[in-house]
C-alpha cells in the first residue's frame, strides 16, 4: 500500500463520520431526514464550531422541529430557545428567522419535500446548487455542506469533493485532485471520504493524529 493510501485509510478509519451521523440523522431519500440535513447545513455555514452546530441541530429535533411544516409553524422564540440550548447563541436570533423563512419557502414551493426540489433540477448539478441557494441562510458553503452529505442518497451528485474537502487533502499532503483522491480511496463512500477530509481541513490536531496513525 502506498504512503498516500495508508494515510487516507488512517484518516477515514479514525474520522470518517459524516456530520449527519454526528447529528443523529439517519439519512434516507425521504422528506424528514433531508430537511434535517438542510437545517444542519444552514447551522454549519456560520462561523461557529461544528460541534455547536451539531448540538443545535439535535436540540431543534428534540423540540419537534424536524420537518419544514413544524419549523414554519413554530414561533420565532421556540426556534431561538432550541438554538440556545444547543449553545448556538451568537447567531441564534438571525438563524431562527432564516430557518422560519426557509421552512415557509420549502412548504409553499416544494410542499416541504426536498425531493421535489431535486426533481426540478432534473439531474443538473448547477441547477440543483442554484435552487438550494434560494433557501435563506444557505450560501455557497452551505450548499457544499448539503451536497457532500446528500451524495449518499442522491447518486447524481456523487462523487462530490468540494474545495473544503480538497483543502483537507492538501493539509495532509495528499493530492488535491478529486479523481486522484477517489482512486486512492478505492471503495470508500465518497460522503465518508469528504467528511473525513473536511475534518482535516478544520482541525490541525486531527492532521497530526492521522499522520501518527499512518506511520
Amino acid at each position: 500500500m502506498s504512503d498516500d493510501r495508508r494515510l487516507l485509510r488512517a484518516l477515514v478509519d479514525a474520522h470518517g463520520r459524516t456530520y449527519a451521523e454526528e447529528a443523529g440523522i439517519r439519512l434516507t431519500d425521504t422528506p424528514q431526514p433531508l430537511y434535517r440535513l438542510l437545517v444542519l447545513s444552514v447551522l454549519l455555514s456560520a462561523r461557529i464550531r461544528a460541534s455547536v452546530a451539531v448540538a443545535a441541530a439535535r436540540e431543534l429535533h428534540a423540540a419537534g422541529l424536524r420537518d419544514a411544516r413544524r419549523m414554519a409553524g413554530a414561533s420565532w422564540q421556540q426556534r431561538v430557545d432550541a438554538l440556545g440550548r444547543g449553545g448556538y447563541r451568537r447567531y441564534d436570533e438571525r438563524t431562527a428567522t432564516m430557518l422560519g423563512d426557509g421552512a415557509e419557502l420549502l412548504t409553499e414551493r416544494w410542499r416541504g419535500d426536498l425531493r421535489r426540489l431535486r426533481a426540478e433540477a432534473d439531474g443538473d448539478l448547477d441547477a440543483l446548487r442554484r435552487l438550494l441557494r434560494e433557501v435563506p441562510g444557505l450560501g455557497p458553503a452551505g450548499v457544499d455542506i448539503f451536497l457532500r452529505e446528500a451524495q449518499r442518497v442522491w447518486p447524481e451528485v456523487a462523487p462530490y469533493l468540494d474545495g473544503k474537502a480538497l483543502q483537507g487533502a492538501g493539509r495532509l499532503g495528499l493530492p488535491e485532485d478529486p479523481d486522484r483522491l477517489l482512486r486512492l480511496a478505492g471503495g470508500i463512500d465518497p460522503a465518508v471520504l469528504a467528511a473525513a477530509l473536511v475534518r482535516a481541513a478544520l482541525d490541525k490536531n486531527l492532521v497530526e493524529d492521522t499522520r501518527r496513525r499512518a506511520a
